[in-house]
């Protein structure tokens, strides 16, 4: 079992750093893939502050279809190329979005989310799924934050493609 409540006086940065140790050790102990995504939604969920939603899409059938996540309950399926998520997904790239209501296309999910990041999931350089976070408060995800989200994605893609 894992204690984070050392980490609460941790630097935000700290507090990154140490999300990755604690995924490095979840994916070297685990091989299954949706076993892995259950605890890094809960990993980042506990290291990141200020979130209501934290969780992957897997690509099914030219969809997002969702995966384990932390949070109320979400849209089932996602269409590539709407909403925030399909949109990272159909162009390959991470979004960061300020402001959800001001995306054209955003598909609210959660109607207290006012914030969002996207990060496309790759096995072998195909995409496979996002790891998608919310957050109620504007402007919330920082460059910071997306330089460790993005090293965790690709932890997390070089243990699936092995």
């Amino acid at each position: 079992m894992i204690n984070l409540k050392s980490i609460q006086n941790f630097s935000k940065e700290e507090k990154l750093k140490y999300m990755l140790i604690l995924t490095e050790g979840q994916l070297s102990s685990e091989k299954d893939f949706i076993a892995n995504l259950s605890n890094i939604s809960a990993i980042i969920n506990a290291c990141i502050q200020g979130c209501n939603w934290v969780g992957f899409y897997l690509v099914k059938d030219l969809q997002l279809v969702l995966g384990p996540f932390q949070g109320l309950p979400a849209c089932n399926r996602i269409e590539i190329g709407k909403g925030v998520c399909g949109k990272s997904v159909a162009e390959d790239k991470v979004m960061v979005v300020e402001n959800v209501h001001e995306f054209e296309g955003h598909i609210p999910c959660d109607s207290a989310s006012n914030s969002e990041i996207v990060i496309p999931l790759k096995k072998n350089s195909k995409i496979i799924g996002a790891l998608d976070i919310d957050s109620p408060h504007l402007g919330r995800f920082t460059e910071l934050e997306e330089k460790y989200l993005v090293k965790l994605v690709d932890k997390l893609e070089k243990y699936y493609s092995n």
